[in-house]
């Protein structure tokens, strides 16, 4: 377990605080992958990610909201057959879109509202569903 130590301002005394905050949350996801090499470029491009590589068979991104990795796999995530869904936030959803859509992403459900602000579903190159949402 970590242990910060955080300085009150009013009384300079030194409180100690654990990482209590993250036991049992989520604190990593793993998506498959069939080309991991189109994956990162995907990612790169829409969203400015980086990658490391763990083995031919694995890489990894961090401090995207969450951090992850993807696995090599013929399979694929899509809420269809009951996957979960990422979601992203975007503060200029259209731009997000073209992005998407340069980068060699696939928009599968077209921009919608929904109550609380307006989002759309798309595919990155291996198949595997997201959405991405807005305000």
């Amino acid at each position: 377990m970590s242990v910060f130590i955080l300085q009150d301002h009013n009384t300079q005394d030194a409180i100690k605080v654990d990482n209590m905050n993250k036991h049992e949350k989520i604190n990593y996801v793993e998506f498959p992958s069939k080309n991991l090499e189109k994956t990162k470029i995907f990612f790169t491009k829409a969203f400015g990610w980086s990658f490391i590589d763990y083995g031919p068979e694995y890489t990894a991104f961090s401090d995207e909201g969450l951090d992850g990795g993807f696995f090599k796999s013929d399979l694929n995530s899509s809420s269809d057959n009951g996957s979960a869904l990422v979601v992203l936030y975007s503060n200029a959803l259209e731009t997000t879109q073209s992005k998407i859509e340069k980068a060699d992403g696939k928009v599968v459900k077209p921009i919608f509202s929904f109550p609380g602000g307006r989002r759309l579903h798309f595919t990155d190159p291996n198949g595997n569903e997201y959405a991405v949402w807005s305000e």
